[in-house]
C-alpha cells in the first residue's frame, strides 16, 4: 500500500480549517443571542387571560442588544484568536516543556530529521526534546517558520535508529497535510471557550459564596442577588452548550488522519515495520507528566492518556482523536 493522495489530503485539511473558523464564530454568536434571549425571557412577565403573571420574550429587544453587542463579540474573539494562533509554538512549547536542540547537541536525531526531509522535499522543521522517561512525539505548527518536531528523551533512549525514523516520518507526514494547521486551529478553539466557561464559574462561585442573596438584608438586595444568579447560571449553561462543541471539533479532526500519516511515515522511512514496531513500544508507555491538556494531548501520535479501564476510560475512547494503536499496527504490517 502506497501514501497517495497528499494534495487531496491537504484540500480537505484546509477545508475543514475554513469549516471549523465558520462553525466556531456561529456557534459562539449563536450562544450570545441564546444567552440574551434567557435573560430577557426570564426578566420580562406578562399577563394572561386570567390576569396570571407569566414569562415572555420580547424578541425585538434580544435583537437589539444583539446587534449591539455583536462588534464586541466578533471583535473580542477575533483578536483573542489571532494572537492565540500566531502565538501557537511558544504556547505549545510551554504547555509540554519542550526545549530546542541543535544538531551539535543530537545529531542523531537531527539527521534523522535532516535526511527525511530531503527524501521527501520539504524545508527542514525545528526540532524540540521534551525531557521525560515516557514514550512519544508530536508535530506542531502553522507555516515552514513555526513547523516544529517534538520527541521525548525516552522515544530516543528506546527506539533505534529505523524506528525513530518511522515516527518522525510520521510526524513530518502531518506537517506535509497541513494536519498541524487545522490542529492549532481547533486548540485555539477550545483554548478560548475554556477560559470563558471557567471564568463564568468563578464568577458565579465567587457570588455564591460572597453574596447570593440569601444574607442580604434588603430584600431589594435579595432579589438583585438572586438575579444575578439566575443570569451566571444561564451563561453557565450557555458556555456549556459551546464547550460541547469544543468536543465535536475533535470529531472534525478525522481519525483518518493518523492512518494517512501512519501510511506517508511508512512510506518515507521505506520500513513500515519499523514504525509498527515503535507504536507497539510507544503504546506500552505513552503517558507524559507534563501534559495537563486535553487539546495539546491530541497532537500526540498516541493519546498520553492513562489506559486505565473502566467508565472513565470508556468515555474517553468516545471523545478519541486517535484511532485504536493495535489497528494501526496491523495495517502497517500489511503493507
Amino acid at each position: 500500500m502506497r501514501y497517495v493522495g497528499m494534495q487531496t489530503q491537504i484540500s480537505h485539511n484546509n477545508r475543514m480549517s475554513l469549516l471549523l473558523l465558520l462553525a466556531f464564530s456561529a456557534i459562539m454568536l449563536g450562544m450570545v443571542w441564546v444567552f440574551l434571549a434567557l435573560v430577557n425571557y426570564f426578566g420580562t412577565y406578562t399577563y394572561d387571560e386570567y390576569g396570571n403573571m407569566v414569562n415572555a420574550l420580547d424578541a425585538d429587544t434580544v435583537n437589539y442588544y444583539f446587534m449591539n453587542a455583536l462588534p464586541w463579540v466578533v471583535g473580542g474573539v477575533g483578536i483573542w484568536f489571532i494572537i492565540a494562533y500566531f502565538t501557537n509554538s511558544s504556547m505549545v512549547k510551554h504547555a509540554t516543556g519542550a526545549r530546542s536542540i541543535t544538531r551539535k547537541e543530537n545529531p542523531r536525531v537531527y539527521n534523522i530529521v535532516e535526511n527525511l526531509t530531503m527524501a521527501c522535499g520539504m524545508d527542514m522543521p525545528q526540532i524540540n526534546v521534551i525531557d521525560d522517561p515516557q514514550l512519544n512525539a508530536f508535530a506542531s505548527g502553522i507555516d515552514k517558520n513555526s513547523y516544529t518536531v517534538t520527541v521525548t528523551t525516552g522515544l530516543l533512549d528506546l527506539l533505534n535508529d529505523d524506528e525513530l525514523a518511522g515516527v518522525i516520518g510520521h510526524e513530518l507526514t502531518h506537517i506535509r497535510n497541513r494536519d498541524t494547521r487545522m490542529l492549532i486551529v481547533s486548540i485555539v478553539f477550545v483554548g478560548i471557550v475554556s477560559t470563558i466557561m471557567s471564568l463564568v464559574m468563578q464568577i458565579f462561585q465567587n457570588v455564591l459564596w460572597y453574596g447570593g442573596g440569601t444574607r442580604s438584608r434588603n430584600s431589594n438586595d435579595k432579589n438583585n442577588g438572586l438575579g444575578i444568579i439566575v443570569v451566571l447560571l444561564i451563561g453557565l449553561v450557555c458556555s456549556a452548550i459551546a464547550y460541547v462543541f469544543t468536543l465535536l471539533t475533535r470529531f472534525a479532526i478525522s481519525r483518518k488522519r493518523e492512518y494517512m500519516a501512519d501510511a506517508g511515515g511508512a512510506e518515507l522511512c521505506g520500513n513500515p515495520l519499523a514504525l509498527a514496531s515503535a507504536l507497539r513500544k510507544i503504546s506500552g508507555d505513552p503517558a507524559l507528566a507534563n501534559v495537563g491538556r486535553d487539546d495539546i494531548a491530541q497532537l500526540y501520535i498516541i493519546h498520553p492518556q492513562s489506559f486505565s479501564g473502566g467508565v472513565g476510560n470508556w468515555l474517553s475512547s468516545m471523545f478519541s482523536t486517535h484511532p485504536d494503536t493495535a489497528e494501526r499496527i496491523r495495517i502497517l504490517e500489511q503493507f
